[in-house]
């Protein structure tokens, strides 16, 4: 059944859109992998991939959603009807749900961190904010009551539609977070030291890469763009027909990578500017903030107002995950929305609690030296979202005909057939095989497969 709701106008497809590719993947995840990952090297990586493969993957995602009008799964099946390819709809409905459960942890962070910065109680002099992180993210009634407000807020924003949910608020936050972060780089530049930051996080040092490093390079830029889960496929089914598909993936990977190079800058000199350890991990962020914060005049009036536009980037990214799912089940009944919203949401947190607790009674549970919260993590970015842009990649120029692909592709848009040739051809051998050779290098298969030769 065809979708029944559409954007309103372009630009709140394309800033809904970014707001779900950025959130926590660019805020949140992409300084704390970077820190841990050997900083230049893994960033410059990051955005080839988020180049070369996140970008034309993004339009393939769209190709599929505007062609058929349709969410995920039906597209899938619309596309290939009585075949087995819809289960591509259904892996990314899954990792979207997976991905949720505790992305939401981190959401309710960030709503702690929210209500403490509103009675301003983060920032105090002579405080140890790792400390801090480590004593609110090991209260687990503390933690768990915040990952239920942020579903619960996610849930009414969805429940409510595209229109009148998603777009109106995507429209608002997302350009003030821009101006926030400027502020932000701004000081935290003017610090101490900062130069050896921007060095760590800008200048690549090749020796430091890994087949792990590649892997979660790639893994990122999938995560950062929300790509390989079909949320774009759903998203882009909302898009009229009469909309070019190219700008707006250029202005969501544009966009994607300037949030990740601002909050790479305000990140980063100040770590190293104070002392911090670049490989903090997923605290990274909520241990930096406050002590850069500390350093500015009226710093826990523009603490709270970055923790506000944080929270509703990391919203932003959630109503897409939910959106994907809910309306996989609604199938273009919008009346069913609201109670399939409210059903689903129960089930993630449900799902999310283990994660919640990871760093508290769950602490000594470990899957190949993880915790519960970064197994869940890994499994999503490293392994669920790569395997679903290998599907969708062997799936578009196999399945949906040349023809329409180049309809699709070069509607209302300048380019010509180069273009598409160069795209198809990416999409038909660059991708898959670059996936499969960092699954069969991170495997130690590929060292196998050389060996013999």
């Amino acid at each position: 059944m065809q979708t029944s709701e559409q954007w309103s106008s372009k630009i709140g497809f394309i800033l809904s859109a970014a707001g779900s590719a950025i959130g926590v993947g660019a805020i949140w995840k992409l300084p704390y992998v970077t820190g841990i990952s050997g900083g230049g090297a893994f960033f410059l990586l990051f955005i080839m991939f988020s180049l070369f493969m996140g970008f034309p993957l993004l339009l393939a995602e769209f190709i599929i959603g505007r062609s058929t009008q349709k969410e995920a799964i039906s597209a899938y099946r619309s596309l290939a009807p009585n075949t087995h390819w819809h289960w591509i709809g259904k892996l990314g409905v899954f990792t979207c749900f997976l991905l949720l459960s505790f992305y939401s942890v981190i959401g309710g962070w960030i709503v702690i961190y929210f209500v403490k910065g509103l009675f301003g109680r983060i920032i105090s002099e002579g405080a140890d904010y790792g400390s801090v992180f480590n004593l609110t993210i090991g209260n687990p009634i503390l933690v768990i009551g915040a990952q239920f407000v942020f579903l619960a807020v996610t849930v009414l924003v969805v429940a409510k539609g595209i229109q009148n949910g998603i777009e109106k608020v995507s429209k608002i936050l997302m350009p003030t977070l821009f101006v926030l972060f400027i502020v932000l780089i701004i000081r935290s530049l003017t610090l101490d030291n900062a130069m050896e930051g921007v060095k760590f996080f800008l200048a690549p040092d090749f020796s430091r890469i890994t087949s792990q490093n590649i892997l979660y390079a790639m893994g990122q830029a999938f995560f950062a763009l929300s790509v390989g889960v079909s949320v774009m496929v759903t998203y882009s089914s909302y898009l009229s027909k009469k909309e070019s598909l190219i700008q707006p993936a250029i202005s969501i990977v544009a966009m994607n990578l300037l949030i990740a190079l601002l909050a790479g800058l305000a990140i980063f000199p100040a770590v190293f500017s104070l002392g911090l350890e670049p490989a903090e991990g997923p605290g990274l962020l909520f241990v930096v903030l406050p002590a850069v914060f500390d350093q500015i005049i009226f710093g826990e009036v523009f603490l709270f107002g970055f923790l506000a536009l944080f929270l509703f980037a990391t919203l932003t990214s959630a109503f897409s995950m939910l959106e994907i799912i809910v309306a996989s089940t609604v199938k273009g009944q919008e009346g069913k929305r609201k109670k399939h919203a409210y059903i689903v949401g129960i089930l993630i947190f449900a799902v999310g609690i283990p994660s919640a607790l990871s760093y508290s009674v769950f602490s000594d549970i470990l899957i190949f030296s993880k915790n519960l919260f970064d197994s869940a993590d890994y499994l999503v970015s490293n392994i669920l979202m790569p395997l679903g842009v290998l599907l969708i990649s062997i799936f578009v120029p196999l399945k949906i005909k040349k023809s329409t692909l180049r309809e699709e592709l070069l509607q209302h848009s300048r380019l010509g057939a180069t273009a598409f040739n160069i795209w198809f051809f990416i999409m038909r051998f660059v991708i898959p095989l670059v996936i499969i050779i960092v699954f069969l290098d991170i495997t130690g298969i590929l060292d196998r497969i050389i060996a013999v030769f």
